[in-house]
């Protein structure tokens, strides 16, 4: 094995709190443990195939661990096995896997750190059955990736979504309405049930259960025989109505996961009022819950992924992806964090605990 002396890291896909301090733990664990120099990717694995970076120092990464966003900018629509551009006005597609590489070679990177999600790590594998030396990173709000108790972002999404549930709680009161707030997660339930239990929510909605909407009637006007004149619902956007099909915000063919969903909030909210004739408002939380500080558990559980990183590199665990193991941090082959999605157990603890207190899930 040739010796390690420089490194890169780029952030892939969508971004999320904590890529930051990720990028730090890299930069001085590289540099403090072992002298390395470290090379940033611009704009994800675009910057990989356009040879666009930036060398990154202790300088260059001090104070930045608190921040949110990514320094090194990010991109969810360059895949380089299928990469866009425009030929004579024309939409095509091409492999430039062999041109990142041949630009890996060209800067002297002799091992790639990559943070990402789920498509991004399907795109670290394929470069890692290419030759390329890769270690992985788990990183989004959706915390869909198998392998790992967490994915970092995810708790100050669910933090945001929180925040968002108690301000909507006084507001519905006042007003006796329905409130729906609309959260992310793609395919996964997460931030819904996690927000919903913290929030006190009285329905959630997530993909694992498909609901009725007869249900969910039922429990508003059970709540207004108890003097409750309001109810807060919160809905994944990937949820579904038992027999129905996800709502599809639009298509983005450029992107490596082109799906963009949204919009069950809002078809919700009108099946509500044109079933009950109760007032009903939506909240589309969308971006917010990416943006912004994280949370200190997020600062703190990037930073050992980062640092775990870097000891995996320069301990040849490539194909590997870091992961949260209840209380390590340990490897594991990205093969086993991308062979399917971690969904939430329909009859799982933490559904349990939300229907023990009261929450129902509109199957039932």
């Amino acid at each position: 094995m040739k010796k390690i002396n420089r490194i890169g890291v780029l952030t892939g896909g969508g971004d999320c709190p904590g890529l930051n301090a990720v990028i730090r733990a890299v930069t001085k664990a590289a540099i403090i443990e072992y002298g390395l120099e470290v090379v940033g990717f611009q704009d994800g694995f675009k910057g990989m195939v356009e040879c666009s970076y930036r060398m990154l120092d202790l300088k260059a990464v001090s104070g930045i661990g608190h921040t949110g966003g990514t320094i090194l900018g990010s991109s969810n629509r360059d895949n380089p096995f299928n990469f866009h551009r425009i030929v004579d006005g024309q939409s095509q597609y091409f492999d430039e896997s062999d041109r990142a590489i041949a630009n890996l070679n060209k800067l002297g990177v002799d091992a790639l750190i990559v943070i990402g999600g789920d498509g991004s790590l399907h795109i670290a594998d394929q470069f890692y059955r290419k030759g390329v030396n890769l270690v992985a990173v788990p990183k989004t709000i959706d915390n869909d990736l198998s392998a790992t108790d967490v994915t970092f972002g995810f708790n100050t999404a669910v933090n945001t979504a929180s925040e968002a549930l108690d301000r909507l709680h006084t507001t519905a009161e006042s007003h006796h309405r329905v409130m729906i707030l609309e959260v992310m997660g793609r395919y996964a339930g997460w931030i819904s049930l996690y927000a919903g239990i913290s929030g006190g929510a009285d329905v959630i909605l997530i993909p694992e259960i498909p609901y009725k909407l007869e249900c969910i009637i039922n429990k508003i006007h059970q709540r207004y025989e108890q003097n409750k004149k309001f109810s807060i619902i919160v809905i994944a956007e990937g949820a579904l109505p038992a027999g129905g099909e996800m709502v599809v915000q639009r298509l983005v063919p450029t992107s490596h996961d082109p799906i963009r969903l949204g919009g069950i909030g809002n078809k919700l909210a009108q099946e509500i009022e044109d079933s009950s004739e109760i007032e009903t408002r939506v909240t589309v939380l969308g971006h917010l819950q990416r943006g912004g500080m994280p949370i200190p558990y997020d600062r703190i559980i990037s930073s050992r992924y980062g640092v775990a990183a870097v000891h995996a590199v320069m301990n040849e665990k490539f194909g590997h992806m870091v992961s949260l193991r209840g209380e390590k941090v340990e490897t594991v082959p990205i093969v086993d964090a991308i062979k399917e999605l971690k969904k939430v157990d329909p009859q799982g603890d933490l559904v349990r605990t939300a229907r023990a207190l009261g929450i129902t899930f509109g199957d039932r």
